[in-house]
């Protein structure tokens, strides 16, 4: 029950960012303010709602270090992707024309805001944490991954080999993060990070959306195994590549710290022996 009430609270929040952020479209100013305002609520919300129906101290979101945390997240987020683009541009033609859109950037900035906000905390602090009690850590994010890829087939030029490649890259690799640090700030900047470097500033095709006007005028062809094609960089193998790697790293880090969860294993119960006098 508390699954479904944390997870409706901070989905409702999420509806209506994005329902207003799709009414105001276009205006760059107002777009970035709703975007930043729905990550403030969705935090707020998740607060009170795990708060309340699991009364204790929500630690995963503790204000404390919160700001180089997030910091932390989105240089890691950025880098990743700033290494894709990369070695795209070694193998296929990525060009930079000159400068894009300040505007466009600015609204980018919002829409991933809220977008970063709202997918950690129903998909690493809402199911991941909680399926993680009862499955153990690497079943929960095997479940999850696979949902937030499926996810991502409801957009426009989505595909069945971008939600895989969504589910590799970012789903474990997201749910890995959240493992290691036990606490979604972290994941929150990441994955704000990858998204605002995809689409605010390389100016590319996030997620099967469309393409980008960010800080950079660009055009990219090329292999579809290498550029992603309509989905995006995110459908490249070069992505599936440094989201495994980061995942591993990530894994490994969160078992060096203890914070792997074992599988729950049934106990089978045993009928006490009875003696007998003959």
């Amino acid at each position: 029950m508390r699954l479904l009430k944390q997870l409706v609270a901070v989905a409702a929040v999420a509806f209506v960012g994005g329902q207003a952020i799709v009414a105001v479209e276009g205006n760059a100013w107002l777009t970035l303010v709703i975007g930043v305002l729905t990550a403030v609520v969705a935090v707020l919300v998740y607060r009170w709602v795990v708060g309340r129906t699991e009364r204790r101290e929500v630690t995963e979101l503790a204000r404390a270090g919160a700001g180089a945390r997030i910091a932390r997240g989105a240089l890691i987020g950025f880098g990743m992707f700033a290494a894709v683009i990369v070695n795209i541009a070694f193998v296929a033609d990525y060009d930079v024309n000159g400068l894009g859109s300040v505007s466009g950037a600015l609204a980018l900035f919002g829409f991933m805001a809220a977008a970063a906000v709202t997918e950690e905390l129903i998909f690493r602090g809402v199911l991941f944490r909680i399926i993680e009690e009862r499955t153990g850590t690497w079943i929960a994010l095997v479940l999850t991954g696979v949902v937030f890829g499926l996810m991502h087939l409801l957009n426009p030029d989505a595909s069945v080999w971008g939600a895989i490649c969504i589910a590799v890259e970012a789903g474990f690799m997201l749910a890995a993060c959240y493992a290691a640090t036990r606490n979604l700030w972290v994941p929150i900047g990441l994955h704000f990070g990858w998204n605002f470097a995809a689409g605010g500033i390389f100016s590319v095709v996030v997620s099967g959306n469309g393409q980008s006007e960010g800080l950079l005028n660009t055009t990219m062809s090329g292999p579809t195994l290498v550029t992603g094609g309509d989905f995006g960089p995110e459908g490249s193998l070069y992505t599936v590549a440094a989201g495994v790697v980061l995942t591993l790293v990530f894994m490994w880090l969160a078992h060096r710290r203890g914070h792997i969860v074992p599988r729950r294993r049934r106990t089978v119960g045993v009928q006490p022996a009875t003696a007998t006098v003959s």
